[in-house]
């Protein structure tokens, strides 16, 4: 358990980054490897960091600007081989099927409860194999 996992955080306005670092928090489970974040506010940082297999797990905002994170997660769903996991965190539970629509492995829906988004986390991250290198 040495190892961390890389988790992609991308949203166009910084206090919603960081509302999703705080609520998942650095070890969001005891049993899972601690978690180093990569924030992103644009696509092409996303794109970049997905593509180049530095991530071990993506949280898209699905209300960024200009381009949402539902939209990018079917996106890099259809157009990157060994796709990473990706949650994507909707402002209302009636979004939640666009999350699913675009190909989501979890949802979070804001107000963020801490606790069930760590949870949330956690449940993706146990299906991922540590790849860092």
């Amino acid at each position: 358990m040495g190892e961390s996992m890389r988790v992609l955080v991308f949203s166009h306005k910084a206090e919603v980054r960081e509302a999703i670092v705080n609520a998942v928090g650095r070890r969001p489970a005891a049993d899972l490897a601690r978690v180093d974040y990569i924030e992103a506010a644009g696509i092409a940082d996303v794109l970049s960091e997905v593509d180049a297999g530095h991530v071990d797990l993506a949280i898209l905002d699905g209300e960024a600007q200009p381009t949402g994170g539902i939209g990018l997660c079917r996106q890099l769903k259809a157009e990157i081989t060994d796709c990473p996991p990706i949650v994507v965190s909707v402002r209302r539970k009636d979004d939640r099927w666009l999350a699913t629509w675009s190909q989501a492995d979890a949802v979070l829906v804001h107000p963020l409860d801490p606790l069930t988004a760590a949870e949330t986390v956690a449940d993706v991250l146990r299906r991922v194999p540590v790849v860092n290198g």
